[in-house]
């Protein structure tokens, strides 16, 4: 019965409760948007900087990332690549070995990271091979050849067919020297990678540096960042037979990890800023509602309605009116959120700023991602704050008196 009475209530003002549906649909449909935005430019940030160059996870040996000895490297590689490729999730699977040199062209010289990589395999795992652009990538069949970063080539004045001096540590702590033939150069955008990496065939990394069949990390890829992910708890167990460690996304790009916490919690306090807002609005709305009808409860204690009933009813009010507000919101917030992740939102002035996202593996265009966190948080915290703030007009309600409420004016 009070559900119904409640009903024929909302409707008795029509005016007001349009208007109030309205502020509480546009605030809901605000937030599933800037939501989604952030989600999606959160994944867009991770999964395109992930895809550059690390993976979307590594198997290591054991405090290799806090400290690269080239003689911690990974024994068994071959076989282990098989056995991850396995993973229900796992989609590509590279093996790679990293060195630190010098790389010498006549009397200019520079130190870098060298990466012996599987040409094969590398591909799958990793975009850097798309960002070439002059000459080519490695191939199944090169030996003595290396891909530079855009930055570090220029620095040694080096041009396609050039030879280059190599010249380190081996991990038997012999030292390896190669001359190795430029056959492309990439540019990310990411000026750490293209003014310190090269990149070699991980065969003949493995003969130059005396490391036959090993590798110092194993890279991970799938479909998507969190597939992987929810993957990785197989990929631990398989690592962990041979005393070796996962890590994911957040341990690989730890800065980009920061920067999304950053950002959430300074986003996150602007969206409790708009809740409290909202909130406050409609319950003021409703506040008068109960002064206006002051008279009605009045008449309705006369007639043997419990205070309580009649509270329980202006509650129910309340939140049904959130519900119906809400529930517009995610129609229309999610709608346009659906349609910009399909084509996108391009961001103006992006020029001006390409040197910086592309750091942040940010493209020019960024596409909204609508997930049920997305859709339904923001919406969900504005009928969770209109109920509990519906308590304090309930609790007025409770306090009328039959004859002073029907003397009301």
């Amino acid at each position: 019965m009070l559900f119904s009475l409640a009903w024929r209530n909302l409707w008795r003002q029509k005016t007001r409760t349009y208007l109030s549906m309205a502020s509480m649909g546009f605030a809901s449909a605000l937030l599933v948007f800037m939501l989604s935005m952030q989600v999606g430019t959160y994944e867009t940030m991770k999964t395109n900087t992930l895809k550059i160059f690390d993976g979307f996870a590594q198997v290591q040996q054991p405090g290799y990332s806090d400290d690269p000895e080239l003689s911690n490297f990974i024994e068994n590689s071959a076989g282990l690549t098989e056995k991850f490729s396995a993973v229900d999730g796992i989609t590509a699977v590279s093996r790679r070995a990293t060195g630190f040199v010098i790389l010498a062209n006549g009397e200019t010289s520079y130190g870098a990271a060298v990466v012996g990589v599987d040409p094969e395999h590398e591909p799958k795992v990793s975009t850097l091979s798309s960002t070439v652009t002059t000459g080519r990538y490695l191939q199944a069949d090169d030996a003595g050849t290396v891909v530079l970063g855009a930055t570090l080539a220029r620095n040694l004045g080096l041009e396609i067919g050039d030879h280059v001096t190599l010249l380190g540590s081996g991990a038997d702590r012999s030292i390896a020297a190669d001359s190795l033939q430029l056959v492309g150069v990439f540019e990310t955008g990411m000026p750490q990678l293209d003014r310190q990496i090269a990149q070699m065939p991980l065969a003949r990394f493995q003969d130059t540096f005396a490391m036959p069949g090993g590798a110092h990390n194993i890279a991970l890829t799938g479909k998507t960042l969190n597939i992987v992910n929810r993957a990785l708890d197989d990929v631990r167990l398989i690592a962990a037979q041979d005393g070796l460690v996962v890590r994911d996304w957040a341990e690989l790009q730890p800065a980009i990890k920061q920067a999304i916490v950053l950002d959430a919690s300074t986003s996150g306090a602007i969206y409790i800023s708009l809740v409290i807002v909202v909130v406050f609005i409609i319950l003021n709305t409703l506040f008068m509602s109960v002064l206006e009808r002051t008279r009605e409860f009045g008449v309705l204690l006369a007639l043997g309605m419990k205070p309580g009933q009649i509270g329980r009813m202006m509650w129910i009010e309340l939140v049904m009116l959130a519900v119906l507000g809400c529930a517009v919101g995610i129609i229309v917030g999610g709608a346009v959120s659906y349609y910009f992740q399909v084509y996108g939102l391009a961001i103006p002035n992006m020029e001006d700023m390409e040197d910086m996202m592309a750091q942040f593996g940010l493209p020019s265009r960024i596409h909204p991602a609508v997930t049920l966190f997305s859709a339904l948080a923001g919406p969900l915290a504005i009928v969770a704050g209109v109920a509990i703030g519906g308590i304090v007009p309930y609790r007025r309600i409770k306090g009328l008196e039959p004859v002073s409420a029907m003397g009301s004016a």
